[in-house]
């Protein structure tokens, strides 16, 4: 290779990263709004995650 990585300007590399990352991201939203149409209900925003005792009011 005629390129070595400790040659690169880390500017650059922030710059890609961070390019790469925002591309992961959309790519796993996509995926995740598949998943959602294929259930075919829309995830409610907060899910309850423990039950609430009846006695607690």
């Amino acid at each position: 290779m005629d390129s070595e990585p400790s040659s690169q300007n880390p500017t650059d590399m922030t710059a890609f990263v961070q390019n790469l990352l925002g591309q992961m991201i959309d790519e796993l939203e996509q995926s995740i709004n598949n998943l959602k149409a294929e259930m075919g209900t829309e995830m409610p925003a907060k899910k309850p995650d423990e039950p609430k005792p009846a006695d607690s009011a």
